[in-house]
């Protein structure tokens, strides 16, 4: 049967490279749960795994989209749940720190397949958060009332699938788990150690080649693509157009990455189901070694 290890977290903990070693160790492949790491050409800035490591353990789900394309959680959640059925290695590692992602799959969301629709979200938003909560709680009252009067993105969602598929989107959510096995390990450390972190990945970036490869991406794309305004290529655009400092830029990013890092942490402590590991602790492998060997023997799951 199937078993599927979790390592999950906030940015900068080490998921990557607690992973590759624990995958090398089982010769196991890794399932990127990265929601930027799924576009080609986007590497440095999304801290994609090197080509050499890439070569060192079988990785999935990375490079896949074109950066003009979009990957929705149920895209994929279905090449996922596909993989799974078809790659015949256990344990397999799901690795990232996209929250919805790694839900999708431990617990099988059921997620409505309607692509963004840009031509009904332009007419919808020129009405107003306030008129498109109101027809929100006329079409789908179960919806509205899990969603707060001012969320824009969650209030147009919920239209927006309900004029496509006719069926309010309360009625098209659920949740369907896999029936394998599974082990959800979480790293974590504490706030001064992860901004620690955060900074030294940040400069790392900048030092392996970040300004040229969003001023490339720029060139190729256009410097409106969307995903040239994600965490680390925003404030990078913005210094290659003159309008801050290469400094600036960087304190941006580590300021933007360390709220996106506590957004991370608030999600996954939600969850019980993870298992909760120090990333600074000296002896972090073993301990993981030793969690994963029990659940990969264990005959009771």
């Amino acid at each position: 049967m199937t078993k599927l290890i979790v390592i999950c977290g906030a940015t900068a903990t080490g998921k990557s490279s607690l992973a590759l070693a624990l995958a090398m160790r089982l010769g196991s492949v890794i399932f990127s749960a990265d929601s930027r790491q799924v576009y080609r050409e986007f590497d440095i800035g999304t801290a994609k795994p090197t080509v050499a490591e890439q070569k060192l353990v079988q990785h999935y789900l990375i490079d896949i989209c074109e950066p003009t394309d979009v990957m929705t959680v149920a895209d994929y959640q279905e090449q996922t749940q596909a993989l799974i059925a078809s790659v015949g290695v256990i344990p397999l590692f799901l690795v990232g720190g996209t929250g919805l992602y790694i839900r999708s799959i431990v617990r099988g969301m059921k997620i409505p397949r309607v692509a963004p629709q840009k031509e009904l979200r332009s007419q919808l938003e020129s009405l107003g958060q306030t008129q498109l909560y109101a027809m929100l709680q006329q079409v789908d009252p179960i919806a509205a009332q899990k969603i707060h009067g001012n969320d824009s993105v969650r209030t147009l969602r919920a239209l927006e699938v309900f004029y496509i598929t006719g069926y309010p989107i309360s009625e098209q959510k659920g949740e369907n788990p896999p029936n394998y096995p599974i082990l959800q390990i979480g790293l974590d450390c504490n706030v001064e150690r992860l901004a620690a972190r955060i900074q030294q990945r940040t400069e790392q970036m900048i030092a392996n080649g970040l300004v040229a490869e969003v001023e490339n991406l720029c060139q190729k794309y256009g410097a409106d693509l969307s995903l040239l305004n994600t965490l680390g290529y925003q404030e990078i655009k913005q210094y290659l157009a003159g309008d801050i400092s290469l400094d600036e830029a960087k304190e941006l990013t580590i300021l933007h990455t360390r709220q996106f890092a506590k957004r991370q942490r608030t999600w996954f402590r939600a969850d019980p189901q993870i298992k909760w590991f120090d990333a600074d602790d000296a002896e972090l492998l073993e301990k993981v070694w030793l969690c994963t060997n029990d659940f990969i023997n264990s005959t009771s799951l």
